[in-house]
């Protein structure tokens, strides 16, 4: 994935030096193209990354239909205030990576949201190694990336990056990029006003239903991150031979099947909070291959 020449955003905060336990890179990407996974997925209970957003702010889901609208007149969860912390902007060239990623989904999601007549507001994006505070509550290594709506900030310890690679078999700077795009998606998920409305839907299901729904909104934040990695390549040519593979496979890697099989030997569909290995795929195939946010509507159909 091409990177390296790209602007880096200025909505990174560097807090890996905060004093927060727990391992990381030690600030470099293990060399060449191929050397930067997606990060490991820690079972805590459930499989905590799944749902893509901190446990405190879980949401299920809800039927809504996606490209109708102005995304801008829904409405948006309360907020509480951010954590406090230090707005140091990364140095090292995994900071630098995320901050470049971080760039691309903002110059991608502006003038979509522009041609819809609304205003796209840019999610920060925090580093961080053991632990560190979100809005939502604490944020720690074994929740895995998530995004805070609380705050509009994606919490991602770097150590997951390695643990992917090395125990999913996901490596590549593409794959790393779509982890990210994904989390970002959630944020686009919250501007059009989808969470605050799944989480209302949430209170009023069964378990089960709630998981059926977040699968939903899961997929969709998948489709978002194709959305992205399209315009991406239509605008600067960022992906390189090798890059879709590698998203699709850290897609296909950790599906709620394939990690349920691998953890406790089987799978318990009702428990799904992100999907299938071939759904994940499929929705961020077709968010690659279209570029469309309409096209992302997983809450539109039975399956």
């Amino acid at each position: 994935m091409r990177w390296e020449d790209f602007r880096r955003s200025d909505n990174v905060e560097d807090r890996r030096g905060d004093g927060g336990s727990g391992g990381g890179f030690g600030g470099r990407m293990p060399g060449g193209r191929g050397g930067l996974g997606i990060g490991g997925l820690i079972v805590v209970g459930l499989i905590a990354w799944a749902t893509g957003i901190n446990p405190a702010v879980l949401i299920g889901g809800a039927e809504i239909l996606m490209g109708g609208g102005d995304p801008a007149s829904t409405s948006q969860p309360q907020r509480q205030a951010p954590a406090p912390s230090s707005r140091a902007a990364p140095q090292d060239q995994l900071g630098q990576f995320a901050a470049a990623v971080l760039a691309q989904t903002e110059d991608v999601w502006t003038p979509i949201f522009k041609a819809q007549g609304a205003t796209y507001k840019d999610p920060g994006l925090v580093l961080f190694t053991g632990g560190t505070r979100s809005a939502c509550g604490a944020a720690q290594s074994a929740m895995g990336p998530f995004y805070c709506p609380l705050d509009e900030k994606v919490y991602l310890d770097t150590s997951f990056f390695n643990e992917m690679k090395q125990r999913f078999n996901a490596p590549g700077d593409f794959a790393a990029a779509y982890v990210i795009a994904h989390e970002v998606g959630h944020h686009v998920e919250n501007q059009i006003g989808l969470l605050a409305k799944v989480q209302a839907r949430q209170r009023e299901v069964s378990r089960t239903e709630a998981n059926a729904l977040s699968v939903r909104v899961e997929l969709m934040a998948d489709c978002l991150a194709g959305v992205w990695a399209h315009h991406a390549d239509a605008k600067w040519k960022v992906l390189e031979e090798g890059d879709v593979e590698e998203a699709l496979n850290a897609a296909s890697a950790i599906g709620d099947d394939r990690l349920q099989k691998q953890q406790q030997g089987q799978v318990v569909p009702d428990s799904f909070t992100h999907g299938t290995s071939a759904q994940r795929v499929r929705w961020f195939r077709t968010g690659l291959e279209s570029g469309s946010m309409k096209q992302c509507n997983t809450f539109q159909g039975r399956s």
